[in-house]
């Protein structure tokens, strides 16, 4: 659910069929809308250009930099700070850093992977306003939801409510503006 905070409102639709959700979510992308959110209790590919995810960089990004510090501790305490003559080996002797680092770049991209996930989804969130909306929960059983931002630059109230009911939904809903 990449849905927003809908601080200036939402106007929502209800819709008996994944079919009727997909046309009205063409129809509002070909209008020109740009923030709007789809709710479904299954997974419904309505065509809406999202914007990619910064995750996969976030991801690439700490595994880098868990890589490099793994490998930096190594050459600290092995070629630095504690440099001992064993047997003749070398003190930054870098195939046997090959696999502690491959660990630390490992455990930082999963981290941030885990935690990113959560931060991007925005969850756990116990709460939302749409959550207020009587028979809402049936998103999750046997109905199909499409809410416009208010603040859409292409919308208007008027015309938003206008086209909304051309689509000839169960009942559309105004959720107000948070405080």
């Amino acid at each position: 659910m990449r849905d927003r905070n809908w601080s200036a409102g939402a106007y929502l639709a209800e819709f008996r069929s994944a079919d009727e959700l997909t046309r009205a979510a063409h129809v509002f992308s070909d209008h020109g809308y740009t923030r709007i959110e789809t709710y479904s209790p299954v997974p419904v590919e309505v065509g809406i250009r999202r914007p990619h995810s910064a995750l996969p960089v976030a991801v690439f990004l700490a595994g880098v930099v868990g890589g490099a510090a793994s490998y930096a501790i190594q050459w600290y305490a092995n070629a630095y700070a504690y440099a001992l003559d064993i047997g003749g080996r070398p003190p930054h002797a870098i195939p046997a850093f090959i696999i502690p680092t491959f660990e630390g770049t490992v455990l930082c991209a999963a981290l941030a992977a885990f935690i990113g996930f959560f931060v991007v989804t925005r969850l756990p969130q116990p709460w939302h306003p749409v959550f207020e909306i009587d028979g809402f929960e049936r998103a999750t059983v046997d109905r199909y939801w499409l809410a416009v931002d208010a603040s859409d630059r292409r919308g208007s109230p008027d015309l938003t409510m206008r086209e909304l009911r051309m689509l000839s939904p169960l009942r559309i809903v105004r959720l107000e503006a948070e405080p």
